[in-house]
């Protein structure tokens, strides 16, 4: 190297900008990842915020049906009664075939219930139409049509029931003035059910406002449409009212069945809580009770309790698979 050449000496870069004798700080957290935790704490958050008001509805969800759904499936293996229990096995399921007043509970229901539900939506179609015309008043003739729905299931509406079929009822009190000797309706094990049936079908309210509903949905021009090509009054309910409202038929069939196959409250009532007279308003529930409460056998009480389950159940999936032969959806091919 001459004097003229200047040597160049470049100093050694630090591996990261700290000063000498310390130790490198962190880096900071880039701003997408500090959104992402603050989104997770957010819905971490909010998850127990659900949990919290959902807390009620779960506690009851386990402790009132759950349970009490896993102690009836092993009660109903047990001969259980007043506190003692003893395993049987399928004994109480194989006492069912051999129990005449079980086959009677469940025709008494079977008759209850295929009665009873088409009578009931009829009368409920049949009134929705009538006021789907847009009469004057119309949120007052919903409310009024509406209570027997709220009221047909109480004990005051099955007490007042038995006094107006009764041999000094209000119906007897009719009849006398064109000169008919009246039955007692609910003491005649050939009447009792049917008066059972009229009290279900007068509950008519709820299944009718969902049948207004479903025709406040229906396009007008589809009755225009059918006018236009000379369809009467008939004509336009069964090719335009009827295919559209079938959905909302099948619902309300659904529901109803499953309800009247529950029905207890009337029957226990009527007939002082013992399926009278003859066992001719024997409720498939009603006998249930009597097994359970009356007899206090309550390993072939929660044997019922399943096989009406499991009658329910039948009878749904029958709905939801003939369903697709009647119940026209829009999206339908």
């Amino acid at each position: 190297m001459t004097d003229n050449d200047v040597a160049v000496v470049r100093p050694k870069q630090r591996s990261s900008g700290a000063p000498p004798g310390h130790a490198a700080s962190a880096p900071s957290p880039s701003p997408e990842r500090v959104r992402r935790r603050t989104g997770a704490s957010i819905r971490s958050r909010e998850r127990w915020a659900a949990l919290s008001f959902l807390s009620p509805w779960l506690i009851g969800l386990l402790a009132i049906t759950i349970g009490p759904m896993i102690a009836s499936f092993y009660l109903s293996f047990t001969d259980y009664s007043l506190g003692y229990g003893e395993w049987v096995g399928g004994e109480n399921y194989a006492r069912m075939f051999e129990d005449p007043r079980l086959a009677n509970a469940i025709k008494v229901t079977a008759v209850y219930t295929f009665v009873s539900v088409p009578l009931q939506l009829a009368a409920a179609l049949l009134l929705a139409i009538v006021l789907d015309r847009g009469l004057r008043g119309m949120a007052f003739y919903r409310s009024i049509f509406y209570l027997p729905s709220l009221l047909g299931g109480s004990v005051a509406i099955a007490i007042m029931w038995r006094q107006v079929f009764g041999t000094e009822g209000l119906v007897n009190q009719v009849l006398a003035i064109f000169g008919i000797q009246g039955e007692g309706w609910v003491s005649h094990p050939d009447y009792a059910l049917g008066t059972l049936i009229i009290l279900h079908v007068w509950t008519f309210g709820s299944p009718m406002i969902i049948f207004l509903a479903g025709l406040r949905q229906i396009p007008a021009m589809y009755y225009e449409a059918a006018k236009i090509d000379g369809a009467g009054v008939m004509q336009r309910f069964m090719s335009v009212t009827l295919p559209l409202l079938t959905p909302i038929i099948f619902f309300n069939l659904v529901l109803q069945i499953i309800n009247s196959f529950q029905s207890f409250t009337q029957a226990f009532i009527i007939s002082s809580g013992k399926g009278g007279p003859a066992d001719s308003t024997m409720f498939l529930t009603l006998y249930l009770y009597d097994q359970g409460f009356t007899q206090f056998d309550m390993g072939y009480a929660s044997a019922i309790a399943w096989l009406l389950l499991a009658i329910i159940a039948i009878f749904t999936a029958l709905n939801f698979l003939m369903s697709k032969f009647w119940v026209f959806y829009g999206d339908n091919d």
